[in-house]
């Protein structure tokens, strides 16, 4: 039976960057023992079932968000001693999303990928990469600050906390998209606020605060792709 797991403790919006990092930890935790509990559940049709991404099913959402150990073992062996030049997932963000950004640029290699990956690996195992393979990654970098700098191929350098934010925020916004065509809770509310939060974080500050008033009928929205 479907469970909605449990909300980890909301922080304050402004608060140290470690605490923020154990903020996201925690909730990457919860959000794919989400994933597991609900691909656990699903029979072949669901699995195979058309979500509202163009083009997407069930397993390709799957194969898409799925945790894998090699990423984090990547990220491990990139650590350089240089500041960031990105510290915000934000800012993460607003350069993938820029015209010439890789949101627009790679979506369809993405799309590819994802298919891909489906289509060879059972759904079992994208079961398992949330289960046990995507906490037991969590573990084997947790003594890596959330300041700590990542060598990134697009972004130069980037810190481990700004990508942690983009993580829990992907996780969530797909989440829903799971949740819309097989049912089952919502994300956490944490998870929600956290993510609604760096999306607004993503606008212009003003564009956004007067479009959210209704002082402005200009285009603020999507602020990613």
């Amino acid at each position: 039976m479907e469970h909605r797991s449990q909300d980890p403790a909301e922080q304050p919006a402004e608060q140290p960057a470690d605490h923020r990092n154990d903020r996201d930890r925690a909730l990457l935790a919860v959000l794919w023992a989400s994933w597991a509990d609900r691909g656990a559940g699903l029979d072949a049709e669901q699995w195979d079932r058309s979500t509202r991404l163009p083009g997407w099913s069930v397993r390709d959402l799957y194969a898409h968000v799925a945790p894998t150990a090699g990423l984090f073992t990547r990220m491990r062996e990139a650590v350089v001693d240089r500041p960031a030049a990105v510290t915000r997932g934000s800012a993460v963000l607003r350069a993938y999303n820029r015209p010439d950004g890789v949101a627009h640029t790679a979506a369809d290699l993405v799309a590819d990928d994802a298919r891909t990956l489906a289509a060879a690996v059972g759904a079992e195992a994208l079961v398992s990469r949330f289960a046990t393979g995507g906490p037991e990654a969590l573990a084997a970098i947790a003594d890596l600050a959330p300041t700590t700098v990542i060598a990134h191929p697009l972004l130069g350098t980037v810190t481990l906390g700004a990508l942690a934010e983009v993580a829990v925020m992907e996780a969530t916004v797909h989440l829903l998209d799971l949740t819309a065509a097989v049912g089952g809770p919502p994300p956490p509310d944490s998870a929600l606020h956290a993510t609604r939060a760096l999306l607004a974080e993503v606008a212009d500050p003003v564009e956004f605060i007067e479009a959210a008033t209704g002082r402005t009928r200009a285009a603020v929205l999507p602020v990613i792709r």
